[in-house]
């Protein structure tokens, strides 16, 4: 099925409207949310206790008619909880036995990976592994999993004890980084007003698996500018202590910049927001709005930066200033 970019904004505008029913507010992080998903990529959703990141994810995957899966990381959570395992069976009439391989959560499209800082680093890469390869491996069997498939993990960044923070090798892994935000008042009055009177709304799908798979065929297609490319690939490269054109500014406040699959993801990302908004190319502008989510999670910062309050939004926007003067 071929799409054209009126087609991916009606999606796009019936996934917001169903969502809209449910989530109060957080209109960035809903439109980040699902330009990620049509890139193909994966989210980690960061946010205090209490801003409805996993309802946002459950009344995406109810909007969506996909497999879902729901794994809640604790400590004691092994890497076959997650994959699965082979179980010991004996045949009734022979009684022969055998191993049978019963799949584990992870073959859904799409899994919500609720607080995967709680868990080891071992669990922690049976999944990112997964996400990685679209596979697991049992029993010197390879399995493919589902397609799509969309992981979505949550953190929750102030109750660090008894953690595993994700590191920065495995983070890279995930297309973006969204940062849920308190509501304003009004909103919190219209989250009150719908959660205390005992009515849930009842989502059901707007976009089927063909056509999520359509889109997702569709978005990478799209024609992006030898310019835009230059220009991302420069923004990116600018993140690097080290190399040409790093702002001296920031030399105290970045100890790493992103790496490759930043571009990658900048340009991806842009592209599905273009055809998000019905049109055929990505511009600057598209790019510019998702440096954020896209960046702020490959950038390591120093204990300086920290110290000044300095936070990779704070960053990323310097560094786009700094594009935009060495241009002029």
């Amino acid at each position: 099925m071929k799409l054209t970019p009126s087609d991916i904004e009606l999606f796009t505008r019936r996934i917001r409207q169903s969502l809209s029913q449910v989530i109060v507010g957080q209109e960035q992080v809903t439109e980040e949310l699902i330009l990620t998903l049509f890139a193909r990529g994966h989210s980690v959703l960061i946010g205090v206790p209490g801003l409805a990141k996993t309802l946002l994810i459950q009344s995406l995957s109810r909007t969506l008619d996909l497999s879902f899966s729901r794994i809640q990381f604790t400590p004691d959570l092994m890497p076959s909880d997650i994959t699965g395992t082979d179980i010991l069976e004996v045949d009734p009439e022979t009684g022969k036995r055998f191993f049978t391989f019963v799949k584990g959560p992870v073959f859904a499209s799409l899994i919500l990976a609720d607080e995967i800082n709680r868990t080891p680093p071992k669990t922690q890469s049976a999944l990112l592994e997964a996400m990685q390869e679209k596979q697991v491996t049992a029993g010197g069997k390879r399995l493919a999993l589902p397609d799509p498939f969309f992981v979505l993990a949550t953190q929750n960044p102030i109750e660090q004890e008894g953690t595993y923070p994700l590191p920065e090798a495995q983070l890279d892994r995930f297309m973006t980084s969204l940062l849920l935000t308190y509501p304003t008042e009004e909103q919190e009055r219209e989250v009150i007003r719908r959660t205390t009177t005992g009515i849930q709304p009842v989502l059901t799908p707007v976009v089927n698996r063909e056509e999520l798979l359509a889109i997702q065929e569709s978005v990478p297609v799209l024609p992006a500018s030898d310019w835009l490319i230059d220009r991302t690939v420069r923004l990116v490269t600018m993140s690097r202590p080290g190399t040409a054109g790093f702002p001296s500014q920031l030399k105290s406040f970045i100890r790493w910049g992103a790496g490759p699959r930043a571009s990658q993801a900048l340009i991806l990302t842009a592209k599905a927001r273009a055809a998000s908004q019905g049109r055929s190319t990505p511009e600057w502008e598209d790019v510019v709005a998702m440096a954020g989510p896209v960046l702020r999670h490959r950038l390591i910062l120093t204990f300086s930066a920290q110290a000044e309050g300095m936070s990779p939004d704070d960053v990323i926007q310097s560094l786009l200033n700094n594009l935009n003067k060495s241009l002029s």
